[in-house]
């Protein structure tokens, strides 16, 4: 039984997706477990270059298992398009799965995050826009949407119950913005994300590792961007450690 971490000791940009495309072939499970579409880990293929932003970087090699954990936060639209312009390079890919416990990015978020950086002015610490933080803000709030309430009868109700909350919030900003297209972007969007099966990760991954599975499990940004540890208040939104 093995598992392996593998982390940025800087602030990120330190070609972890490469790291990990070399070292893939040594393990069963590439397993992404945390940070969101803010990541941008490069690999290259016959002079092409491709960026993958939440899909584990494993994803290129045949018979591994590639898993988005629940430490990740997922943007559909971003994901569509992710997995759009693998199909193009048409090169066989590896089985993804999905943790039901990963939030998802919806596009109010976003929203919030466009505005509340605004608002900082001068202040502003360099936010990517994805809607990074106020998804995991809602992750520790109790109030996001995850993976698992994809396919429940219930996931249009919380859907627009915390969409409600983040247009209050966004009442308390001078921002200017359009949601009817972001929003018909996203509902398109979930279609490929669930076309892939969702998985309890926590679960599946014990049970690999009793069966002596190798596992590397794949960091996003890097320590001194770590919420805890890293050059605070300009660090991200996740523990990258």
């Amino acid at each position: 039984m093995s598992v392996d971490v593998l982390l940025g000791l800087q602030w990120g940009d330190e070609g972890k997706g490469k790291i990990v495309d070399v070292l893939t072939s040594n393990y069963d499970i590439i397993a992404r477990f945390q940070g969101g579409p803010n990541a941008g880990h490069t690999l290259e293929f016959d002079g092409i270059k491709h960026v993958l932003h939440t899909i584990p970087s494993g994803i290129f090699h045949k018979n591994i298992i590639n898993i988005i954990g629940n430490g990740v936060v997922i943007d559909p639209v971003i994901f569509q398009n992710e997995i759009n312009s693998i199909k193009k390079l048409n090169i066989p890919t590896s089985p993804l799965l999905i943790s039901k416990k990963a939030h998802l990015i919806l596009p109010t978020h976003k929203l919030l995050d466009a505005a509340s950086e605004q608002a900082k002015g001068k202040e502003k610490i360099g936010s990517t826009l994805k809607g990074i933080g106020p998804t995991y803000m809602d992750k520790t709030g109790r109030n996001g949407l995850r993976i698992g309430d994809l396919k429940t009868n219930s996931f249009q109700k919380k859907y627009q119950k915390l969409k409600k909350k983040h247009l209050q919030l966004l009442n308390f900003f001078e921002f200017e913005f359009e949601l009817k297209e972001l929003e018909e972007a996203w509902f398109k969007s979930l279609e490929i994300l669930n076309s892939f099966e969702h998985i309890d990760s926590e679960y599946y991954l014990t049970k690999s590792i009793n069966k002596g599975k190798k596992i590397l499990a794949e960091g996003a940004q890097g320590t001194l961007l770590d919420i805890d540890f890293g050059s605070y208040p300009f660090v991200t939104s996740s523990n990258t450690i």
